[in-house]
């Protein structure tokens, strides 16, 4: 596949993304190292109010942990994002790191439509999308709605 043709794929994949999940593994260091390049690939190609949430996955494996919660959220911090870790095995945090994305996004939607002089609900991009928060399809809501992970 040539550049171009990379480009114009990734630009149609994040076009009217309002949110976006960035999740690396707390056991190995090297998922925390690519957050920075997926967090600037996520930024070239969105708007520059896309609510961004850092999760540490795997947190319940404590005995083989490589990025230290301090670390996860002083790199959170520095780029301004939300920061959560989570255990999808344990189910801990999983919906309340969706749920703050969607209420942020909701916020930052409102806001904008506000600063326009729109009603905040006709104006948001999630206008007529069904959002699920009941359990196992919290995903393909969130994909739904224009957010990615990695």
């Amino acid at each position: 596949m040539t550049t171009n043709m990379y480009r114009a794929i990734t630009s149609a994949y994040y076009r009217g993304a309002v949110g976006a999940l960035l999740v690396y593994d707390v056991t190995r260091h090297i998922t925390f190292e690519n957050v920075e390049r997926w967090l600037k690939e996520l930024r070239n190609h969105t708007d520059a109010n896309i609510v961004i949430m850092l999760m540490g996955n795997k947190a319940d494996v404590r005995h083989l942990r490589a990025v230290s919660t301090e670390e996860g959220k002083a790199f959170a911090e520095r780029e301004s994002t939300y920061f959560m870790e989570t255990s999808a095995m344990e189910s801990t945090n999983v919906e309340n790191a969706f749920t703050e994305v969607l209420t942020q996004t909701y916020r930052v939607v409102s806001r904008k439509a506000l600063d326009v002089g729109e009603d905040p609900v006709a104006a948001s991009s999630l206008k007529g999308q069904t959002i699920n928060m009941g359990g196992k399809d919290d995903v393909s809501a969130m994909k739904n709605v224009g957010c990615g992970s990695t």
